[in-house]
């Protein structure tokens, strides 16, 4: 199975036009008011629709009510949904139940405890996104640049496809993918210039290093 690259967070027509011309498989779109790179749903859909399926559309969402996903939906019309909050396994089910996409569970990881959750959801999630636990004082679970100790997967047995993401950027993602043996890689800080603002070289320099492996 060939390798899926996702770049997260994208908010402008010209990063993500450089998205999709450098080959990314995913392309995420974040909709959760604390990120720096939150999208309003009108510019949801400009992007939406710039991607012509050249790629599938991630919808990142956290704790998401119905009425929110509804609007998403409605704007976006995502693949996907990337579910990084603390969503319950139930909650998966009756996402998937109600507005029939699939769904990738972030799961934050920081100790080998942390995978004891990955049972429950492998029963219902299409696939699987871990990604490092954010510091408890953090205001958002995810960008923020941060790896988690990858051999923490050594181990792992999950049949569901998985995806790594935190801290990767084009000079470490080879190592991550070695030693995950991840079917899936997840960037957005690591091809930033700053908060919120992707760099396309950065973008098209992480997509290269991935490739390479």
């Amino acid at each position: 199975m060939s390798l899926l690259v996702k770049i997260c967070g994208l908010s402008t027509r010209e990063t993500l036009q450089t998205a999709l011309d450098a080959g990314a498989d995913m392309v995420g779109f974040v909709f959760f008011p604390p990120s720096p790179r939150h999208l309003a749903l009108e510019m949801g859909r400009d992007l939406g629709r710039q991607v012509k399926r050249r790629a599938l559309k991630v919808a990142l969402t956290v704790d998401a009510d119905d009425a929110t996903l509804d609007n998403i939906m409605d704007a976006l019309s995502p693949d996907i949904f990337q579910l990084h909050g603390k969503e319950s396994v139930a909650r998966l089910r009756d996402i998937k139940g109600r507005f029939g996409r699939p769904v990738m569970k972030a799961v934050p990881v920081e100790t080998a405890a942390d995978l004891a959750a990955l049972p429950g959801y492998a029963s219902v999630a299409d696939r699987i996104l871990f990604d490092a636990r954010a510091p408890k004082d953090a205001t958002r679970p995810g960008g923020l640049g941060a790896p988690f100790d990858w051999h923490l997967l050594d181990n792992l047995e999950l049949r569901l496809p998985y995806m790594v993401s935190g801290g990767l950027h084009a000079q470490n993602v080879a190592e991550a993918l070695r030693i995950t043996r991840a079917g899936g890689v997840d960037v957005s800080s690591g091809v930033e210039s700053a908060p919120g603002v992707k760099d396309p070289e950065l973008i098209e320099a992480f997509i290269r290093a991935a490739r390479a492996t």
